[in-house]
């Protein structure tokens, strides 16, 4: 359960929820709310998807590429912190995105890159690296599913959020998860470079 509850914690915060809720409002302020509840569920739906092809497929990659568990840790870890900072200086909160046609944006750019970026991208290869024995891989898959769901289910609710917290209230929640996130970046690029130097 420990395995479980970890990833599942690490995985909601490297996808920048709060964030990812005011890009989703953004997009979808012409909407209707049946259009919004389809464009979350699509959107949730391919992100598990991709969530699961970089974790059971990323140690494939770092094998093809010569690259090592540790190296990849230090370069995701630095990706990871560099989205903290935008988070924390807010430079990221003005991004919009345009909904001429709403449900082609599920896939790109809602689900990649916005809630999975390079710096989960890389993180999800270090997790599917990472997990040593077939149990582990499944408990971590399932840590990262659910992770995904409730942040699908804060798209599919965002009207409720929004109205709850308001748009001021997001940008706070986003920075103080920026803050999180710098951290765990931080403990990422510790892990590896300990390991790299045999420490």
């Amino acid at each position: 359960m420990e395995l479980f509850f970890s990833t599942f914690l690490k995985m909601f915060f490297i996808m920048t929820p709060f964030f990812v809720l005011s890009v989703f409002l953004t997009v979808t302020k012409e909407a209707t709310t049946k259009e919004k509840h389809t464009l979350a569920i699509k959107v949730t739906i391919s992100v598990i998807i991709t969530c699961l092809i970089l974790l059971f497929f990323g140690k494939h990659i770092f094998s093809i590429f010569g690259i090592t568990l540790d190296a990849f840790r230090i370069g995701a870890g630095a990706l990871l912190f560099l989205t903290a900072v935008d988070l924390i200086r807010g430079s990221k909160d003005g991004q919009e995105v345009d909904a001429s046609n709403l449900h082609e944006l599920a896939v790109v750019p809602l689900a990649l890159p916005i809630i999975i970026g390079p710096g989960a991208i890389g993180v999800l290869m270090v997790f599917g690296a990472g997990f040593k024995t077939a149990s582990q891989m499944f408990i971590g898959s399932l840590g990262i599913v659910f992770a995904v769901i409730v942040v699908g289910i804060m798209l599919y609710f965002s009207n409720i959020i929004n109205k709850a917290v308001g748009k001021q209230g997001l940008q706070i929640i986003s920075k103080i998860i920026g803050l999180f996130l710098a951290a765990l970046s931080a403990q990422i690029i510790f892990t590896g470079v300990k390991n790299f130097l045999s420490l």
